[in-house]
Parts: structure tokens; C-alpha cells; sequence
């Protein structure tokens, strides 16, 4: 096999692509990663500066659309009430995120089966357990085991920071409720582990962390991942997946940051690309024998896009708090209301995460809570709310539908012409009134905690962190883009690693899971690739009149 043909190329090096990239490297095997971005200076983050705030709001903002660095790529969202959110760069949106890492739980590959709705997945929570244990450990996880809402695991890394005085108060009252809750797992380190620091409860950590105590991929996986070998290529932006005669995968055509134009040829190639990015490839990279999109026969890919339709409800208590301190949305999880309940109007259900308080400039010109006064009475406005509140998100499950859906823009390009993604997006009946029910229970919480004013928003824009589904998992080929092992049903040497294999989308944070499903590929395909050159040995051996026996080991 020439080198080439050994080589495996992964597009994207955020959540997944970091982690199969260290995967498979550690196996030996030659792989390459094309990321479009660059690296980032975490001891050099916007929060070291006194105008943290504003560059936040601007050149540091969550969307590529209001950020505009040359990196990022525009997504067309005037067709969707939720923003799509993302960052390009080592470690993807990993590095805008903030480190709530919860697990699935085994209802949320089900949903079909228990609730008669979407359909199931092919795999279940226990065929990732161990991808879980895995990536908690290179990640770093803070939490606390035991949580009786779900399946035992393995003790945490390190014990779970600390709840603040709003979690206190939120925890009490959720006790005098009845309504089950448990202290967040975490990717944040609550003490030194592995060369980054503990976390000093600064605040804002979807700006980066000088003291690396957010996990974010440049920091967890890429250095081992360096280390076993991998080439990391920066500045890389792809537009076409290349195919053979025959319709396989045969590398990736890409600018560099010059815009040159590049080929790079590989045997394997796997698009770790976010929901977003990989559909839109996949749709770009057309072709006699994908007239449709690459390894789109189905027509699914872009389609059945999900979201996590969020609500926020925050309160105003009477005494200080200080609660602006701290992770900013990693304390609590309620997830009492997250399966589906008889008496209610919708299937499936929803969790409640405890957001901490907003820095003084974000609780002035309103956020959580309305704008304030300008002139007489501001100061006193002020004073009687900032570091007061306490707010929950309601984070709903969104169900798969095909009309929303991810598309090309005819008009809207990058940089260098190419296409952007057009976002098609209505929330569901469904969803509408799952959020109207979890306003109503958050309010209560905050109620019960001691909250004096209340100010609800029943649908967060900026919210579109999760983009699920659009290159869904299944067996059925008529019904699914990849096999269980992520492996494109129409192109078998083409795999998709990220959160668009997703089936369903569960009612809380991806990323974890996204990660664990990444590792499981990973394996999958060093256990091919092992078989594969199994046979080839037994084959040559063969010829030569001797006898081979050779076992395939896909464990890293």
C-alpha cells in the first residue's frame, strides 16, 4: 500500500476530531487533520483585560456572523429563530464552550421504543460506557457518583466545585420541592490534574482559561495526540472531498491561509466538522456517483437538524451573592421532569441548569434581566441587582424533523466563495410547550429559593450550540447517512464523527457523548485496518506455502 492509502485524514480538530485523531495515532496508525483555524493563546484570553465584556459582545462573540474573524465561515440564519453559534480553530467550539459534560441516559437512545416518537438508535449507553470513562479521564472531569437519576459510573477524576450561594439556596429548594437534582459533572479541573490548574472560580470560561482549568481539545487531547504522531495542519480550508473512479473517498481539496489551492490524498478520510460544517462538505462535494451530495442517497444529509430549544428564567434575591463568581453555568442540573410523564401535553422532556449572576456591564445594558435606567436611579438599580440573581436554563429535547434541515446558500459566501450553510428551523408544538412547562418549574424554584423578581425569556436566540442530526446514524440505509460505526452507508471508506450521526438529541449538553462516539469509531476502524492487513499477511504468507494466524486487536 503506498502511503497515501495509509494515510486517514480527519477534517476538524475540535471535540471529536482531537479525540480520534489521539485514538488513533496511539494505535500507530499515520493520520493527518485539516482544521481551518489556528491555535489560541489561552494565557492570552480577552478575560485578562478590563474590556473583556465588550470584546465578548463583538470580536470574541459566539457567532461567526457578529465575530467575523478571517477564520470563521457566515452561516445564513435570518430563516431560523435559533442562532447557530461555533468557532473555528484548535479545539472548535470546545474553545467557546462552558464544560457542562453530561452523559446520556439510556432513555435517550429509546425514544421510539419507550415513546412511540423520532426512532432508536443502533447502539445504546452501555456500548458507550467505556467511551465515557475514557473521555472523562482526558478531559477531567469534576462531579460526584452516585446520582440516582442514573447509571452507576466510575468515581469522577475530581470532586465537584462548588455550588456558590445561589446553588445553595436553588438546592435547598429544590429539596423542600421534592424535585430530584445533583451537583453538575463538569469538564472544569477543582484541583491540579495533569500539568493545568485548578480552577480559581474566576467567571467567564467560554473565553478560554489561562490556567487551562476548562477543558477545551487544544489542552486535553492534542498534545498526547502530537505526541503519538499526528500532523496537524492549520489554516486548512477545505471545500471538496475528492473521490476515485469508483466513488470512494481518495483525500480533500482545501486553500491554505494564503489561498493556495491543496490536495491531500489519504486512504480513510472522516469529517469531524460540527453539524454544521460536515453536511455542508458532504453537499459541496457532488459528483456523477453523488449527484445528490456525497453519501447522500438517503437525501437525509442536512436534514432533521436539532437543536436544544432553550428557555431562562432568572431572579432577583434579596441579599448579595457574589454569584457572578464561579463557573458560569456549572453548579446543578434538575433533571426531574426529563422523561415522559402521563400528564403531560408533550412527549420526552427537559433539564434545568443553574446559570450563575452576569458581570457588571452584561447585567447593566440587560441580559438575564431587562436593561436598566439610564440617569436618575441607575446606581441604585444596580446596586439592588447586581450579584443578587440566579438563573435556570430550561434545556428541551428537540425531535428529529426533515424540514429543519441545513442547505447551500445560492448567494451567501466565505472568503474564498465558497458556499455557506442556509439554516431551515421551526421550533414544534412539541417543543413550544415543553418550554412553556419548564418556565413554569423553573419559576417555582426561584420562587422557593427566595426570589423577590423574576424575568422570564421563553426562547434564548444565541442558543445554537448543539447543531444534531444532519448526517444521522441508523441500518437502514434509506434512512440513515452512516452504519453504527459512523461509517457512510454510500461510501465505505468515509466516516462522520460528530454531533450531526446524532439520531435523537437528548435534553442536555452533546459534547461528552459526541466524544465517546468518536472514540468507539476510532476503534472500529483500527480493528478494520488490523483485519485488513491480517488478511493481506495471511494472504502473502499463503502464497508463499506458509500458514498465518493473526488477531485483530482494536484496543488503543
Amino acid at each position: 500500500m503506498s502511503d497515501a492509502s495509509e494515510r486517514i485524514l480527519i477534517i476538524g480538530a475540535g471535540a471529536s476530531g482531537a479525540a480520534c485523531a489521539w485514538r488513533l495515532a496511539s494505535a500507530g496508525f499515520q493520520v493527518t487533520c485539516l482544521e481551518q483555524g489556528y491555535w489560541r493563546d489561552q494565557t492570552d484570553t480577552p478575560t485578562t483585560t478590563y474590556d473583556w465584556e465588550i470584546i465578548r459582545g463583538s470580536s470574541d462573540h459566539w457567532s461567526p456572523n457578529i465575530r467575523r474573524r478571517p477564520e470563521d465561515y457566515p452561516v445564513e440564519d435570518s430563516d431560523t429563530p435559533i442562532k447557530p453559534v461555533m468557532f473555528n480553530g484548535v479545539g472548535g467550539s470546545t474553545m467557546k464552550w462552558g464544560a457542562q459534560f453530561p452523559r446520556f441516559r439510556p432513555s435517550d437512545f429509546k425514544v421510539r421504543s419507550l415513546d412511540g416518537v423520532a426512532e432508536d438508535w443502533p447502539l445504546d449507553y452501555f456500548e458507550l460506557e467505556r467511551y465515557y470513562d475514557i473521555n472523562d479521564w482526558m478531559m477531567g472531569t469534576s462531579g460526584l457518583a452516585g446520582d440516582p437519576g442514573n447509571p452507576p459510573r466510575s468515581p469522577r477524576p475530581m470532586p465537584p466545585l462548588p455550588l456558590g450561594a445561589g446553588g445553595e439556596k436553588v438546592a435547598k429548594a429544590l429539596d423542600r420541592l421534592g424535585w430530584h437534582w445533583w451537583v453538575s459533572d463538569v469538564a472544569i479541573t477543582s484541583q491540579t490534574y495533569r500539568g493545568r490548574g485548578a480552577c480559581n472560580h474566576c467567571g467567564p470560561c467560554d473565553m478560554g482559561c489561562p490556567r487551562l482549568s476548562r477543558a477545551s481539545a487544544d489542552s486535553t487531547y492534542w498534545p498526547p495526540a502530537l505526541a503519538a504522531g499526528v500532523e496537524l495542519v492549520t489554516g486548512a480550508r477545505v471545500f471538496e472531498i475528492t473521490l476515485d473512479e469508483h466513488g470512494r473517498a481518495k483525500g480533500a481539496a482545501y486553500y491554505d491561509d494564503s489561498g493556495k489551492t491543496c490536495h491531500i490524498a489519504a486512504g480513510t478520510v472522516i469529517l469531524a466538522a460540527n453539524g454544521a460544517g460536515s453536511p455542508r462538505l458532504m453537499l459541496l462535494s457532488q459528483s456523477g456517483r453523488h449527484p445528490n451530495g456525497l453519501a447522500n442517497n438517503s437525501g437525509l444529509v442536512g436534514k432533521r437538524l436539532m437543536h436544544h430549544p432553550t428557555g431562562f428564567v432568572s431572579g432577583i434575591f434579596p441579599e448579595p451573592m457574589d454569584n457572578f463568581a464561579g463557573a458560569f453555568a456549572c453548579t446543578l442540573l434538575c433533571q426531574h421532569f426529563y422523561e415522559t410523564r402521563e400528564a403531560h401535553d408533550f412527549v420526552r422532556g427537559y433539564q434545568m441548569q443553574l446559570v450563575r449572576s452576569e458581570a457588571p456591564l452584561g447585567f447593566a445594558l440587560g441580559g438575564h434581566h431587562p436593561r436598566l435606567p439610564w440617569g436618575v436611579g441607575h446606581h441604585q438599580a444596580f446596586a439592588n441587582g447586581f450579584g443578587r440573581t440566579a438563573g435556570l436554563t430550561v434545556t428541551t429535547e428537540d425531535l428529529p424533523e426533515e424540514s429543519n434541515c441545513i442547505t447551500l446558500d445560492p448567494n451567501l459566501k466565505d472568503g474564498f466563495g465558497i458556499p455557506a450553510p442556509r439554516f431551515h428551523y421551526r421550533l414544534s408544538d412539541n417543543t413550544k410547550r415543553m418550554i412553556d412547562h419548564g418556565v413554569v418549574s423553573a419559576t417555582a424554584i426561584l420562587k422557593e429559593a427566595g426570589a423577590t423578581t423574576i424575568h422570564t425569556t421563553p426562547l434564548v436566540a444565541y442558543t445554537g450550540f448543539h447543531l444534531l442530526g444532519t448526517a444521522c446514524m441508523g441500518t437502514d440505509r434509506e434512512r440513515s447517512v452512516v452504519d453504527i460505526d459512523c461509517r457512510a452507508h454510500d461510501c465505505d471508506n468515509l466516516y462522520i464523527i460528530d454531533g450531526s450521526v446524532f439520531v435523537t438529541a437528548a435534553a442536555l449538553n452533546p459534547t461528552p457523548t459526541i466524544q465517546a462516539i468518536a472514540l468507539r469509531a476510532a476503534d472500529r476502524i483500527i480493528e478494520l485496518r488490523r483485519d485488513r492487513k491480517a488478511a493481506t499477511q495471511a494472504t502473502k504468507l499463503g502464497w508463499m506455502g506458509g500458514e498465518a494466524t493473526v488477531a485483530a486487536d482494536g484496543r488503543a
